[in-house]
C-alpha cells in the first residue's frame, strides 16, 4: 500500500483516500460525461457546467476565495433537539470537531464520509452517464444510541450562464434571476432570462439572448423549506459556514426574480436509535423548449435509492471497462499505479476538458485549443476510436483554406484566436497519424471538412495543407518562423517582426514531416512524399549547419538574428525541448545527440524531473517573451515543467539513454515526486501530474502547480506504455520493443488493439536495457518486427518476449 501524510491508495489503487482534510490545497476530482461536468473537491467545492465552462456554467465558484474552495455542493444536518448543525462534506463547517473523516476519490465519483455527534453519513457526488445531472447521495448511521430528529439542508450557489461575465459584471448580472419552487414537483426551477453567450470585449452594446436552460434542483424526501435568495438564506454578515436559515432551523421560502440565486432545500427525518437512512439531492439541467422536463431528465426515476445505486454502478463499471484496455505489472509500484489507474484516468479528463475547467484553468478566457485537442486523444484513442474520430473531424473546422489555424475555440459560439503560433497547424497532421496508427481507419481521411473561412476539403487535404502551410512559413535561409510563438507560448516576443526562427520548431516540423511519410506510402502519394521529404533534409540540413552551439542546439533566433539559449548568453543558455526534439525528429547526429542529452542532465535536472530551461531568466528581455517576466523557477521560466521533461524520457530512450531516462520519468511521476519533496511543500494531488513543479532557481522548489488539465499527462502514459513497455503502433500494424531498466526482470502488460486482446509476457532475466531476443505468439516463433493482429483467428494473442543481445 502506498501512503502519504495525507493519505494512502487502495490495493487495487482505483481510489486514493484522503484521512486529513487539512490537505496543502484543495485537492480535487472531477464528475462527468459527455455534456454535463463537474469539479469536486474533498470538501465538496467546485461548480458544474453544461458543454462549456465559459458560456454554460451552472454553478459558482469563486477564485481566490478565502476560505479556500468556496462555495460548493453542501449538505447539512441540524439536531434539532440541540441546535447544533454541521457539513457532510467537513467544509464548510471546518471548525466542528468531527469524529472520523476521509475522502475516497474514484473514478467519476468522489465519497466522503464524515462522523459528528454519533452521525455517520456517507456522501457520494457522482454525474450518471445517460443524464444531464449530478446526484449527491447519502448515507446516513445512527450511532449515537438514542433517536434522533435532523433536518437536512442542501444547497447549492448557482451562476447560470457566461462565468466571464459573472466575475466582471456580477451586480448588473443580478437583475436577470428567476427561480420559483413547483410545490407539485417538489422542486426548484432556476434559469436566467439573459443570456452573455459571443462577448469578445468590453462593450456597452448589450447581447440580446434567452439564456435557454432551466435547472431543477430537488431531494428524495418531503421537503419541508425552501429558498432561492443566497442573501435571505445565508444572511447577513455570514457565510457558507453558518447560514441564518439553517442556524434557525426555519426556510424563508423565498422565490427570487433577481438578485443572487441559490438553490437551498429542507427536510426532516427521524433517525430511530442504530437506524440508518438514504436520500439522495438531484440538480438537472434542461432546454428551456423541452415540454416535459421532469420526464426528459427522469427524475421520477431518481426518486428511487435503487435506482440511483444502479447509476453510480454504471459509473464504476464505465471505469472497468475503460481501464481492461491496459494493463501492467511491472516490479515498480508507482509505475503500476499510473499506468493501470491515475495515468488513463488523467488522460481522459484532459480529453473532455482540455485546458479549459479546472481549478487552476478556469475556463474564463482561452477556450479549447488545437494543440491540446490533438495531443490529448492520446489516451482515449486505445479506447473509445470513435468519439475521437469525431473530435478530430469538429476540430478540422477551426483550420482555414491555406492550412493554417486558430489557436483556440469555444465550442457554443464558434468563435476563437488566430495567434500566428508557429506549431498549430502541425498539430492536426500528428493527431490524425496517432488516430490512424491505432485505428487503421483510413475512411476517415476521405470525409470532407469545412474550412473556418470558406470551402471545404477531405481530411487528407486538411493534412496536406496543415503541413505546406507550416513549410511555407520558413525564413530566407529556411528555419520556421517562431512568430508570436510556439509551443513555449511564452517565447512571444522572439519574432514579432516576422523575421525570428524557431529552432525547437525547426525539430518539430521535422518530426511531423517523418510522421507521414508511412501514411503517404499508404496512400501512393509520392508527389507529396517527394515534396516533404525534400524540405525534411533542407531544414535538418541548415539546423544542423547554424544551430549547434558547441554542446547543445540553440532555442532559437530573434528578429535581429540574435541567437537564444547558446552557452554564451547570461540567462536562458540551455532549452530542454531543443535538444530532446533534436533526437525524436532524427534530425542530430547520434554524437550531437549524446552531448545534448548529457548537458542536459547536468544542468537541468532535478528532485522530481528536468528543468525546462537554464538559468532562469532574472533580468527582463523583452526581445524574449513573457518567459523572462515569469518568477524564476516557475512556469516556463525554468521549472520542472512536466510537458517537456516527458519529451527528454522519449528523446532518452529513443538515444539508448534508458537508465538516465527511466530515472526522471520515475521522479516525475506524481506519488514520487510530491514524496521527494514533502507534500506540504508540494501542494497540489499526489495521484496526478501538475502542468509544473517548481525548480532549485526558486526558494519554494518542489512546490507543484496547475495539476490535472496538463498534456504531460498522455505523453507520461503514452510514454510508458509504447516506449518503456515498447507496445508502439503504426500502420504496419504493432510492435513490441522494450525499453527497462536493467533491474525490470519479468513484466507482463495486457494491451487491447484492434479488436484482438495481446497477453504480453516480458522475461528480462539477461538483465539488459533493450533489445529482443526472442518473441512467439500462441507457442509460434515470430520473425517479423510488426506483428498484423489480423491475420491471427484467435482474439487472444499470449505473447512472450525473451530480451536480450
Amino acid at each position: 500500500m502506498i501512503k502519504n501524510d495525507y493519505g494512502y491508495f487502495t490495493e487495487d489503487f482505483r481510489e486514493y483516500v484522503i484521512t486529513n482534510p487539512e490537505t496543502p490545497r484543495p485537492w480535487f476530482n472531477y464528475m462527468w460525461n459527455e455534456n454535463y461536468a463537474g469539479l469536486v473537491s474533498h470538501g465538496g467545492g467546485g461548480f458544474s457546467f453544461l458543454e462549456t465552462p465559459r458560456d454554460n456554467r451552472i454553478s459558482r465558484m469563486r477564485y481566490n476565495c478565502l476560505p479556500w474552495d468556496r462555495p460548493g455542493r453542501y449538505i447539512m444536518l441540524r439536531d434539532k433537539e440541540t441546535g447544533e448543525y454541521w457539513s457532510l462534506s467537513w467544509a464548510p463547517t471546518m471548525d466542528r470537531k468531527y469524529d472520523f473523516y476521509e475522502a475516497r476519490v474514484g473514478q467519476g465519483y468522489t465519497t466522503i464520509t464524515t462522523e459528528y455527534k454519533g452521525i455517520r453519513a456517507v456522501l457520494t457526488y457522482f454525474v450518471p452517464r445517460d443524464n444531464n445531472c449530478e446526484i449527491w447521495k447519502v448515507k446516513l448511521i445512527n450511532q449515537s444510541g438514542k433517536k434522533r430528529q435532523i433536518q437536512v439542508y442542501a444547497f447549492q450557489e448557482l451562476m447560470m450562464g457566461n462565468a466571464l461575465n459573472d466575475i466582471i459584471n456580477q451586480p448588473n448580472d443580478k437583475h436577470f434571476t428567476d427561480i420559483r419552487f413547483n410545490s407539485e414537483q417538489e422542486t426548484l426551477e432556476a434559469t436566467r432570462r439573459y443570456w452573455v453567450l459571443q462577448q469578445k470585449s468590453a462593450s456597452v452594446e448589450q447581447p440580446n439572448f434567452d439564456w435557454k436552460y432551466k435547472v431543477y434542483f430537488s431531494m428524495n424526501l418531503p421537503i419541508t423549506g425552501y429558498d432561492s435568495s443566497l442573501d435571505k438564506f445565508i444572511g447577513k454578515w455570514r457565510s457558507e459556514a453558518n447560514p441564518v436559515a439553517v442556524e434557525n432551523g426555519k426556510m424563508f421560502n423565498t422565490e427570487i426574480t433577481a438578485g443572487d440565486p441559490v438553490v437551498a432545500l429542507q427536510s426532516e427525518i427521524d433517525l430511530s436509535a442504530e437506524g440508518v437512512k438514504s436520500f439522495s439531492v438531484f440538480m438537472g439541467i434542461e432546454h428551456k423548449e423541452v415540454e416535459k422536463p421532469y420526464m426528459s431528465l427522469k427524475m421520477d426515476r431518481y426518486q428511487d435509492n435503487d435506482y440511483i445505486e444502479e447509476k453510480l454502478a454504471e459509473v464504476k463499471a464505465y471505469w472497468d471497462d475503460y481501464f481492461s484496455h491496459v494493463k501492467v505489472n511491472t516490479p515498480n509500484e508507482s509505475f503500476n499505479l499510473m499506468l493501470n489507474v491515475w495515468n488513463p484516468y488523467q488522460s481522459a479528463v484532459t480529453f473532455d476538458m482540455a485546458r479549459n475547467s479546472g481549478y487552476y484553468h478556469g475556463g474564463l478566457l482561452f477556450g479549447t485549443g488545437m494543440r491540446d485537442q490533438f495531443q490529448d486523444i492520446l489516451g482515449m484513442v486505445m479506447v473509445h476510436p470513435d468519439r475521437v474520430r469525431e473530435r478530430l473531424l469538429n476540430a478540422l473546422q477551426y483550420q482555414f483554406n491555406n492550412g493554417s489555424t486558430l489557436h483556440n475555440f469555444f465550442k457554443l459560439t464558434n468563435h476563437g484566436e488566430r495567434t500566428h503560433h508557429s506549431d498549430t497547424p502541425l498539430w492536426i497532421p500528428f493527431g490524425l497519424v496517432e488516430y490512424l496508427n491505432e485505428t487503421h481507419d483510413f475512411t476517415i481521411l476521405d470525409e470532407v471538412v469545412k474550412f473556418y473561412d470558406e470551402g471545404e476539403a477531405t481530411v487528407y487535404d486538411h493534412m496536406v495543407r496543415a503541413l505546406d502551410f507550416a513549410i511555407s512559413e520558413c525564413s530566407e535561409r529556411g528555419l520556421p518562423l517562431i512568430r508570436k510563438g510556439d509551443w513555449n507560448d511564452t517565447l512571444d516576443h522572439i519574432g514579432p517582426k516576422g523575421k525570428g526562427e524557431t529552432i525547437w520548431g525547426a525539430f518539430f516540423l521535422c518530426y511531423v514531416l517523418d510522421k507521414t511519410f508511412e501514411l503517404l506510402d499508404h496512400r501512393k502519394d509520392s508527389q507529396v512524399k517527394d515534396r516533404w521529404e525534400k524540405a525534411y533534409k533542407k531544414i535538418a540540413g541548415v539546423v544542423n549547419e547554424i544551430a549547434w552551439d558547441g554542446k547543445w542546439f540553440v532555442r532559437a533566433f530573434r528578429d535581429n538574428g540574435q541567437v537564444v539559449g547558446s552557452d554564451k548568453m547570461k540567462q536562458g543558455k540551455l532549452f530542454l525541448n531543443t535538444q530532446s526534439w533534436s533526437v525524436i525528429s532524427k534530425v542530430a547526429s547520434k554524437k550531437r545527440a549524446d552531448s545534448s542529452l548529457t548537458s542536459c542532465v547536468k544542468h537541468l535536472e532535478n528532485k522530481t524531473g528536468m528543468q525546462i530551461c537554464w538559468p532562469a531568466y532574472r533580468e527582463v528581455e523583452d526581445n524574449i517573451g513573457l518567459i523572462s517576466r515569469c518568477v524564476p523557477g516557475k512556469k516556463e521560466n525554468g521549472a520542472v515543467f512536466n510537458h517537456a521533461s516527458s519529451w527528454f524520457v522519449l528523446a532518452g530512450i529513443m538515444n539508448g539513454n534508458v537508465e538516465d531516462a527511466f530515472r526522471i520519468y520515475d521522479k516525475m511521476m506524481p506519488v514520487n515526486s510530491s514524496r521527494a519533496v514533502g507534500l506540504d511543500n508540494y501542494e497540489t494531488e499526489p495521484y496526478v501530474y501538475s502542468e509544473y513543479v517548481t525548480s532549485k532557481e526558486h526558494e519554494t522548489e518542489g512546490q507543484a502547480s496547475h495539476s490535472w488539465l496538463t498534456g504531460s499527462s498522455v505523453w507520461m502514459y503514452r510514454i510508458g506504455l509504447d516506449w518503456i513497455l515498447g507496445l508502439q503502433t503504426s500502420l504496419k500494424g504493432i510492435r513490441i520493443a522494450p525499453s527497462l531498466p536493467k533491474a525490470w526482470d519479468k513484466l507482463t502488460v495486457t494491451r487491447k488493439f484492434q479488436g484482438k486482446t495481446l497477453n504480453v509476457e516480458i522475461d528480462n532475466s539477461a538483465g539488459v536495457n533493450q533489445g529482443v531476443k526472442e518473441l512467439t505468439i500462441n507457442d509460434t516463433k515470430i520473425d517479423a518486427e510488426w506483428i498484423d493482429v489480423m491475420k491471427f483467428e484467435e482474439d487472444v494473442l499470449e505473447v512472450k518476449v525473451v530480451m536480450g543481445k
